[in-house]
């Protein structure tokens, strides 16, 4: 009985050290750490730009994300720019690489699309009011990195017409709470069942905000490609002109 005794109070101590901190905590020290919620609720907007690595390929790019939900990534390839998922408050399109003209996306594209137009700034800024599921599944090592790992879980996508759930994995510094990583499954494409691994880093400061500076992306144990910002504005002055979708020919 004592032995029993002893084996349930250690395993409640071992369960109120898991728990020392909440994953609400972990969420509100990320927004407190990168600025604020009030300074991350008056954004309106931002323009990135940078540059882009893929192997020993390298290119521009600009990226505009707008508070109401539209937003444009421009790339320069060979003095050609191209600009994908580009969304002008109706419709999302993007150049085709091939023909170099314009094509909208499928109509169930473009409503998994819209499911995100409230993540600006970030997924998990009013998480509760969106809806999301979260869930703190403990510390992990990430890149070298003792981090928390927090599972959310957003609206669900639809996939040749069959709604499916949509569950990422973030991995917060344990320090600093701020993502150092983000995991999630391929639903569609050639790569689709696999793992996309996004990883975070140079976090720097850009009028009271903390934004991080370096992202590489890519299918897990791939080297992926690296966006380096060069250049951050926030609450740019952008035309309606970006957004456009040019006419046909």
């Amino acid at each position: 009985m004592r032995k029993q005794l002893i084996t349930a109070l250690i395993g409640a101590a071992f369960t109120s050290a898991s728990f020392a901190i909440t994953v609400e905590e972990v969420i509100q020290g990320y927004i407190d750490n990168t600025g604020g919620v009030e300074a991350w609720a008056a954004l309106q907007g931002m323009k990135l730009q940078g540059e882009m690595q893929q192997g020993n390929m390298k290119f521009p790019f600009t990226v505009i994300q707008l508070k109401d939900g539209r937003q444009a990534t421009e790339f320069e390839v060979q003095g050609k720019k191209l600009k994908q998922q580009v969304y002008d408050g109706n419709v999302v399109w993007s150049t085709n690489f091939q023909t170099m003209k314009a094509e909208q996306a499928s109509s169930e594209d473009l409503q998994n699309f819209k499911n995100n137009l409230n993540d600006f700034p970030f997924a998990l800024f009013d998480y509760k009011k969106k809806g999301y599921k979260v869930e703190l599944m403990g510390e992990e090592k990430f890149a070298g990195t003792d981090t928390y790992k927090v599972k959310v879980q957003q609206e669900p996508l639809t996939i040749d017409g069959k709604q499916v759930d949509d569950i990422v994995y973030y991995y917060f510094d344990k320090d600093a709470l701020v993502p150092v990583g983000l995991e999630g499954e391929m639903k569609k494409g050639p790569g689709k069942g696999m793992t996309m691994v996004t990883q975070f880093s140079d976090y720097q400061e850009v009028e009271g905000l903390v934004i991080a500076y370096t992202t590489k992306m890519g299918v897990k144990d791939s080297p992926g490609m690296v966006m380096t910002f060069k250049a951050v504005e926030l609450n740019p002055s952008v035309s309606a002109d970006v957004f456009a979708q040019p006419k046909a020919e």
